[in-house]
C-alpha cells in the first residue's frame, strides 16, 4: 500500500513533522497514549504512555530506495553534534514513505554495540527470506506496551538477541 503524501516538502524538517504527526496518529490507534515534548531540543520526538511509564520514541523516515529494500538512517540532524544514548531514546520508528510501512526497533538494537547508525529495511516481500533480520519489528506495535527495562534487556552482549518479544 502507498501513502500520499504532500507533493512537495520545502525542507527536511516539514518532511519530519510530517512523519511524527502520522506516528502519534498510529500510536492512537493502536490505542496508546502520546506526548510530545516542547520545542525541538528534546533528545526525542514522542512519548508513549504505558501504565506508569512514558517510552522516548525518536522517529526517523526514508524514501531511499537502494535495490530490494529502504537505506534509514538512525543518527541526530546535522544540527546536533551528540548521538542518541540509550538514556535518552527507548524505540527508535522508522516510516518507509512510499511503503506507508512503520519500523518500532528498541534504541539497545541500534545504540548498543556496535552502533549501528543505519538500516536496510525491507517492507515489500523479500526476495531471500534468510537475509532480512530486522523484518521482525515491521509494524511492531506490540513494543510500545514493553518498559523501558524490557527494551534495553532486549539485548546483551554485542547486541546479539537474547529473546524474542
Amino acid at each position: 500500500m502507498t501513502v500520499s503524501q504532500p507533493s512537495r516538502f520545502r525542507t527536511f524538517k516539514e518532511r519530519g513533522e510530517w512523519v511524527e504527526l502520522r506516528f502519534m496518529t498510529a500510536a492512537l490507534e493502536h490505542g496508546y497514549a502520546v506526548s510530545t515534548p516542547w520545542g525541538d531540543s528534546g533528545s526525542y520526538d514522542v512519548g508513549v504512555q504505558h501504565g506508569t511509564d512514558i517510552l522516548r520514541i525518536q522517529v526517523k523516515s526514508t524514501t531511499v530506495r537502494t535495490g530490494t529494500g529502504y537505506f534509514c538512517q538512525f543518527k541526530p540532524n546535522y544540527h546536533k553534534k551528540e548521538d542518541y544514548t540509550l538514556q535518552q531514546v527507548d524505540l527508535f520508528a522508522a516510516y518507509i514513505v512510499p511503503q506507508d510501512t512503520w519500523y518500532l526497533l528498541p534504541a539497545a538494537l541500534l545504540l548498543g554495540p556496535p552502533r549501528k547508525t543505519g538500516l536496510m529495511l525491507y517492507p515489500m516481500e523479500p526476495l531471500k527470506k534468510d537475509r532480512y533480520k530486522y523484518e521482525e519489528y515491521k509494524e511492531a506495535w506490540r513494543l510500545l506496551s514493553k518498559s523501558r527495562r524490557a527494551l534495553a534487556a532486549k539485548y546483551c552482549g554485542a547486541g546479539a538477541p537474547a529473546r524474542r518479544f
